[in-house]
């Protein structure tokens, strides 16, 4: 089945569109006229579109008030009783106009009480089929589902330890403790079951064939329901196109098969909008990116890693990104650099320098992606220059200290470890050349020609005496700069706390929090030496 929707284009003026799922969404940053453009579809296609508006009251009272069916759909649609033209009564008028998106909607008790109606009527249409079919001396039909089992059926989808009544006018809801029913109003359900309650009831009320716009399906509703409850309310609705107006991109990256449309801007007029294409970029990130509006940088680790917090504190500019390892790293550099929806922000890779060779940098330069200037991130918090800073921030006098980790860290870690490191180099080393074999769109014979090429290229006994070279003549100098270059060991910065009168396992947070507090200039200063100039910051 197609669903149609329309869209504005540079003019205002409505394009069609048609989706095969019963979902789209609209997606942008805070202030990009997403509210707007659902306030235009409203307005433009009234007779065949709901909307449910972000501002909305979660306010009933204890009994619901019983209308016509007539009468409680109008009230919901249109906020009279009598069929209107357009939907200003459901919105406040702020003296000049009917404020349709900064107003708040008390409907509540409508939504409720068109639930009822419809419930009504949908007993009374069966009571008269069953006549009928009496009169005529048939067998009537089994009672066929109606609304209120519809809305439990959702209900239940969602919240597994609840369950929800609409009988005698009243809501209530119901749970089960110590093996007896135990049961509270309605109104004093948490404010996610009546949010809920509220948006099933609107879904379910609506009449055949409608456009339902959504703004803002997130709030109020905890991450763990809320997909389950939209999944549901989609599912029974096949009839309806769901719209929604969301910044959430958790919530947006969730509905994976959904057309996803991007809000770039809005002038007071005038909508800049994009259908999001497919992208080698994960759908959550390339949504943060595109709501970011700020250059990328793309680091190793995880959120709470000390890459993640560190580059985040000294690149305050950028949307720091962690990426897990240096190949994830890379990877989604040159994805979002092919990507023809973000050519507009710029993005780099910054990764561990590692083992890895001058050309092998050299290459990765070509697509942005940089490396430090010390083995990994985590020597960076033992460069010279920095533990200058942090013996003077603890207010020692001599440089003693200073001394006693160079040299612990040059003959105590560096030096027993020097040919496992040249050993770890050479393995590096030997899988990035093999790794460089062009085999990509070749047939079986090219394959393995291009395998062999390679192959005979490398001469082991080259590269191990290349490494050695390295890492002996680091060790030999006694050069803790270099050192830094080429030593691999990460828990090496979580070992020195102790000459600075600090637990060893709070020295690089004891660094973080200096570059937020008076000694930020003094930090930044002595480690930007080891960060690439290329990627600029202020």
């Amino acid at each position: 089945m197609d669903y149609k929707y329309y869209l504005p284009n540079e003019t205002n003026q409505p394009v069609e569109y048609t989706t095969q799922s019963n979902a789209v969404i609209i997606i942008g940053a805070n202030g990009s006229g997403k509210s707007k453009l659902g306030e235009w579809m409203e307005k433009r296609y009234g007779t065949t579109t709901h909307r449910v508006g972000a501002q909305r009251s979660l306010v009933f009272g204890q009994y619901i008030q019983q209308k016509s069916y007539e009468q409680a759909t109008n009230l919901l649609l249109y906020g009279q009783e009598n069929e209107q033209t357009n939907h200003d009564q459901r919105w406040g008028y702020d003296g000049e106009k009917y404020n349709y998106t900064a107003t708040l909607l008390n409907d509540y008790e409508n939504v409720l009480s068109a639930l009822v109606a419809l419930k009504i009527k949908e007993q009374e249409e069966y009571l008269s089929e069953c006549r009928t079919r009496e009169t005529a001396g048939q067998i009537h039909n089994n009672v066929p589902p109606m609304v209120t089992d519809v809305l439990q059926r959702i209900w239940k989808s969602v919240f597994l330890q609840r369950g929800i009544e609409l009988d005698d006018a009243k809501v209530t809801a119901v749970y089960l403790k110590d093996g007896a029913k135990k049961e509270y109003k309605g109104r004093d359900m948490s404010d996610g079951e009546r949010v809920a309650l509220y948006l099933i009831a609107q879904a379910l009320c609506v009449p055949k064939d409608k456009t339902i716009i959504i703004d803002e399906p997130e709030i109020h509703l905890h991450r763990s329901i809320m997909n389950r409850l939209w999944t549901a309310i989609e599912k029974e609705r096949q009839d309806c196109l769901f719209i929604y107006i969301t910044h959430d991109t958790q919530f947006a990256a969730n509905h994976s098969q959904t057309k996803k449309i991007w809000v770039k801007s809005y002038d007071g007029e005038h909508w800049d909008l994009s259908e999001m294409s497919d992208s080698n970029l994960p759908e959550e990130l390339l949504l943060n990116i595109l709501g970011n509006r700020r250059p990328v940088l793309f680091v190793e680790g995880t959120a709470d890693s000390y890459d993640t917090k560190f580059y985040s504190e000294l690149y305050k500019e950028y949307y720091v990104v962690p990426c897990g390892g240096c190949s994830r790293v890379i990877a989604q550099t040159k994805a979002m650099k092919s990507n023809p929806q973000l050519h507009h922000l710029k993005c780099y890779g910054l990764i561990d320098r590692d083992f890895r060779s001058d050309y092998e940098m050299d290459k990765l330069r070509e697509d942005d992606i940089y490396t430090i200037k010390v083995a990994e991130v985590e020597n960076i918090f033992l460069v010279e220059e920095l533990l200058r800073v942090v013996n003077s921030i603890m207010s020692f006098t001599d440089t003693s200290r200073i001394d006693r980790v160079k040299n612990y860290i040059i003959s105590d870690r560096f030096g027993p470890q020097v040919n496992h490191q040249i050993c770890n180099a050479v393995i590096s080393e030997l899988k990035y050349r093999l790794s460089t074999a062009d085999i990509a769109g070749k047939n079986e014979e090219e394959v393995k020609q291009s395998l062999t090429d390679v192959y005979d290229g490398i001469v082991f006994e080259d590269v191990k005496a290349s490494k050695e070279r390295i890492f002996n003549e680091s060790l030999a100098s006694n050069d803790y700069a270099k050192v830094l270059q080429v030593f691999n060991y990460k828990t090496m910065s979580k070992s020195i706390g102790h000459f600075f009168d600090l637990k060893d396992s709070e020295y690089c947070d004891f660094v973080i929090r200096q570059l937020n507090g008076s000694n930020a200039e003094e930090i930044k200063a002595s480690i930007v030496g080891y960060l690439p100039p290329e990627i600029g910051r202020e």
